[in-house]
């Protein structure tokens, strides 16, 4: 497995994420299967219910559920041997000192804390169902997001203290199932066709959304504030002393889609670029955050003609840089343009998920 790390130096503070090397056969599944050929079907649940919680009418919730419950038996998945990094930790919930340390800490480390996010299925595993539609199941990636917490400090005679804790990300799905103290969601990333559709519609029906909000992808700053996040929700804002979460960050209101597990500050500006793709028009949007976070400084339709995965880009101090899988492409815009000033640079198709750097050299991206 590989480790990546983000860091922050205000205040000394870094996050960690890890992931495997190479994307994994399910994530690859999840993009071609649901976006390409589920989304028509998606398309028209989207325009039959109403995607907020409460959106069932006419028949009543209680039913539903025991219809789900007769229906769908949903079990334990198993992790493969590749996947025992992922497997579930539980909550501690309140920092403990670490007295055992191995080596020393260099004399010029900085004080602050380093925080990890990362998938921690809440009832102890993943989950799979089976029912009279076939089966369906979650990926790796789909447990609730779990930060862990490393604090170092550094006493008058320069002596260190470090202490852990972790907690879970409180967002809207983990609170309703932590009080409902079950799985409640059907599996619908991974699975037979039927199965992941009805697994989706029934969401939609019994919880206003076909996937649970994970929030479990990235830690990122910005403006002094921390923020969790994965690309199927609003980032999380999270007390960096405690791990709490503070609430949903939406950017004043003003962002109402995906928002990505990546965004990026523009370097001399401190704006935050940020970007959201969805399975209907548009299917791809870039914002642009002020400097203090406080405002939504541009929203741009891509324009593009059809959904794609896309989870990551790239900024220099001049243009952004954004790619997507199939055909495949690269464009290049400036961090105000719109869709007709990209240039589209066409490529042999690949499939990248992260990108290390991006930079100018004289007028070269």
């Amino acid at each position: 497995m590989a480790t990546t790390f983000h860091c922050s130096l205000r205040p000394s503070m870094c996050s960690g994420r890890r992931r495997p090397s190479s994307i994994s056969i399910s994530a690859t599944r999840l993009s071609h299967k649901i976006i390409s050929t589920a989304k028509p079907y998606f398309k028209e649940l989207q325009q039959q219910f109403a995607l907020r919680t409460g959106a069932v009418n006419s028949i009543s919730k209680r039913l539903l559920g025991a219809f789900v419950e007769s229906t769908f038996t949903l079990s334990h998945q198993p992790l493969r041997p590749t996947e025992g990094n992922f497997a579930p930790v539980k909550e501690i919930g309140e920092i403990q000192e670490i007295v055992d340390i191995a080596g020393e800490i260099p004399a010029d480390f900085p004080e602050g804390v380093y925080i990890r996010n990362g998938s921690n299925p809440l009832f102890g595993a993943l989950h799979s169902s089976k029912s009279i539609f076939g089966k369906s199941h979650d990926i790796w990636v789909e447990g609730e997001g779990m930060l862990h917490g490393l604090y170092f400090t550094k006493s008058s005679d320069n002596t260190w203290t470090i202490s852990y804790t972790n907690r879970y990300v409180q967002s809207d799905t983990y609170r309703l199932e932590k009080e409902l103290k079950k799985p409640c969601f059907i599996p619908s990333t991974d699975g037979d066709l039927p199965a992941v559709l009805i697994a989706a519609a029934l969401n939609i029906l019994m919880y206003g959304k076909a996937f649970k909000n994970i929030s479990n992808t990235s830690v990122f700053e910005h403006a002094g504030r921390v923020f969790s996040a994965a690309e199927n929700d609003n980032p999380h804002e999270i007390d960096l002393y405690s791990l709490g979460t503070l609430g949903s960050w939406n950017v004043d209101g003003e962002w109402k889609m995906p928002f990505t597990a990546h965004p990026k500050v523009i370097p001399g500006t401190g704006e935050l670029v940020i970007f959201g793709f969805n399975l209907d028009r548009p299917f791809l949007t870039v914002g642009i955050v002020s400097a203090d976070g406080k405002k939504l400084k541009r929203k741009v339709d891509i324009e593009l003609d059809r959904c794609t995965y896309c989870h990551e880009l790239g900024v220099t101090t001049t243009l952004i840089e954004f790619e997507k899988d199939s055909y495949a492409r690269i464009g290049v815009m400036p961090h105000y343009g719109d869709a007709s000033s990209i240039i589209w640079f066409y490529v042999q198709p690949f499939c990248t998920i992260h990108l290390v750097n991006c930079f100018e050299e004289d007028d070269e991206v």
